[in-house]
C-alpha cells in the first residue's frame, strides 16, 4: 500500500490522481496506523515549513514517520514543500525540520547587481542529472518540470544531491539518500516526465 499523507498542507487531488494510474492501491491518510502499514510513502506540500512541521506534530505523526523512514527505511518521496521537510532546518520561521538530510532550506538570494528575478520560482524549468538513481530511470537529462517555490534545499553532502536546477543560481532539486527521495518541483504537473517519475517510485524497488 502506498499513502500519500495528509497533514493539511498539499494539493493532494492532483498528486493522488496521477499516482491511481499508476497503481490503484494508494490511500490519502493522516493515521498513524496507515502510515505503519505503508510499503511506501509520499510527503507532498505546498506552503510555510513551520505551519507544516505544526500540522505533521499536531497529528502526532512525527514519530511514526521516524519509525518507518529512519528505522523501518520504507522509501518516501518528498514533493516540493516535503522535500524540504526532510532537511535539519529552515530560515522560514527559523524552524526545524525532520532532519533526515543534512541540509537547510533557505531562501533564494540574488546579488544587488544582477537583474532580480521573480521570486517564488514558478514554471517550466530544466532539470539537469548529476547522478543515476531509480527515480530517473528512462527519463532524458535536462528534461524539463514545473516548479513553484521561494526556498530551495542546500546540502552538505554532494552525494545527496542528484541534481540541479539554474535560476539566477544553481541549486538542488533532487536529493535522494538511501529510501528517502525528494524533487523540488511538482511531478504531478510536469505532463510525461513527471508521471514516468512518479511510475519509478511507485514501481521501483
Amino acid at each position: 500500500m502506498i499513502v500519500i499523507i495528509d497533514y493539511g498542507m498539499g494539493n493532494l487531488g492532483t498528486v493522488i490522481a496521477k499516482i491511481k494510474k499508476i497503481d490503484p492501491n494508494v490511500i490519502v491518510s493522516s493515521s498513524v496506523t496507515d502510515i505503519e502499514k505503508a510499503e511506501k510513502l509520499v510527503l507532498p506540500g505546498v506552503g510555510s515549513f513551520k505551519a507544516a512541521m505544526d500540522n505533521l506534530d499536531a497529528r502526532a505523526l512525527i514519530p511514526a514517520l521516524n519509525r518507518q523512514v529512519i528505522k523501518n527505511k520504507v522509501p518516501i518521496l518528498g514533493i516540493c514543500l516535503g522535500m524540504q521537510l526532510f532537511s535539519r532546518r529552515s530560515e522560514e520561521g527559523a524552524c526545524s525540520g525532520l532532519g533526515w538530510i543534512d541540509a537547510e532550506t533557505i531562501l533564494f538570494r540574488f546579488l544587488e547587481t544582477e537583474n532580480q528575478l521573480r521570486i517564488p520560482h514558478m514554471g517550466w524549468n530544466t532539470v539537469h542529472f548529476k547522478r543515476e538513481i531509480p527515480l530517473l530511470k528512462g527519463i532524458e537529462n535536462d528534461m524539463r518540470f514545473y516548479f513553484t517555490h521561494s526556498y530551495h534545499i542546500r546540502v552538505q553532502d554532494i552525494q545527496d544531491d542528484c541534481a540541479s536546477t539554474e535560476y539566477g543560481y544553481e541549486f538542488c532539486s533532487i536529493i535522494n539518500h538511501q529510501n528517502i527521495t525528494g524533487v523540488q518541483f511538482h511531478p504531478e504537473r510536469s505532463h510525461k516526465n513527471g508521471l514516468a517519475l512518479l511510475s519509478n517510485f511507485v514501481r521501483g524497488e
